[in-house]
């Protein structure tokens, strides 16, 4: 009797072991739907390159019109171009500075003159730079904060009462996994992102009962143009997400009704340190990392501004920060 209640509670055991893996199996393949965004328009912003660029592909995969906006124009005219002929939607390109006071009115002017309707907007663009804040430009930071903030902020308010009246609608912001943490010698594109990261999640809880999505995506280091195009090269700690491995992301978020996504494990593990370290401790760490190091050579730094940016950079004083562009469509 021993042996036959031995042998059937193992039997038991193996079963329920069997059961739970099928289930957890199961969990993994049943995974929820992603929206139909079939003849929607998407307006992306900073899609010249970058997490914007992709955007710009993927949306267009999926079946989706698009309204492309960089102040790279020929740029932009290019990706459109080979977006009508390889996925057949409709591409509108619109030129705006977005980081110039007035540039999201323009633009939104721009899309209603054109008689076009946004049912997902990307707020992709944003600049950053490296420095130590004494030795910043205050004008650069000034356009910081009005392509990283206003901007965005002024396009959902611009677009989202149409997509209410619509009944459908989806905003995604790109923050950054600085906006989880203070980001010594990088201090204002940190908390501009926080700034992004609070605004969505609080967008998301107020619409979280209708058809309207927002999401803010968190990408770490990312392989774009933005470390060199805004001076950041030394902030690009870690090994480099690709740019559709974060769209991807994104695009897995809105499908389980995130409000904010982290792309990649370790940048996950990385935004959630503020919940085992004091934020004091962590600034302090991350200021030992960011801590600006002796300029490079005048040659290096021409060298490495005109492959990324198109433009010639000149070797500085250490500590201090070239002017940034006024778009980019890198992380954060």
């Amino acid at each position: 009797m021993k042996d036959s209640a031995t042998s059937n509670g193992a039997s038991g055991a193996r079963a329920t072991g069997r059961a739970r893996r099928l289930v957890a199996g199961a969990r993994r393949i049943a995974r929820p739907a992603e929206p139909d965004y079939r003849g929607q328009t998407a307006l992306v912003t900073g899609a010249s390159s970058g997490i914007g660029a992709a955007f710009a592909d993927a949306f267009a995969a999926r079946g989706t019109h698009l309204i492309l906006s960089a102040r790279s124009v020929d740029v932009l005219a290019a990706t459109a171009r080979r977006l009508r002929a390889e996925h057949g939607v409709r591409v509108d390109v619109i030129p705006a500075d977005l980081g110039a006071p007035g540039g999201a009115d323009a633009l939104a002017r721009a899309v209603t003159e054109a008689e076009l309707g946004v049912d997902v907007l990307v707020n992709n663009a944003g600049v950053g730079g490296h420095g130590r804040f004494d030795a910043t430009d205050p004008d650069r930071d000034a356009r910081q904060l009005t392509l990283n903030v206003l901007s965005p902020t002024r396009l959902a308010h611009l677009f989202l009462p149409a997509m209410v009246a619509r009944g459908r609608g989806t905003v995604i912001n790109v923050a950054s996994t600085s906006a989880f943490q203070a980001v010594p010698y990088m201090s204002v594109y940190g908390a501009t992102k926080a700034f992004v990261l609070s605004l969505s999640i609080g967008l998301w809880a107020e619409y979280r009962d209708t058809p309207i999505a927002v999401l803010a995506l968190c990408p770490g280091p990312t392989d774009t143009a933005f470390f060199t195009a805004n001076d950041t090269a030394q902030t690009a700690v870690g090994d480099l997400r690709d740019v559709r491995q974060v769209v991807d992301t994104a695009f897995a978020g809105l499908a389980r009704g995130r409000c904010y996504v982290v792309d990649g494990r370790g940048n996950y593990l990385t935004a959630n340190l503020t919940r085992v370290l004091p934020r004091s401790a962590l600034a302090l760490i991350t200021a030992r990392v960011l801590a600006p190091r002796p300029a490079v050579t005048e040659a290096a730094s021409t060298a490495s501004a005109a492959g990324a940016a198109g433009t010639a950079g000149t070797a500085r004083p250490a500590g201090t920060a070239r002017p940034a562009p006024a778009s980019s469509a890198g992380p954060r």
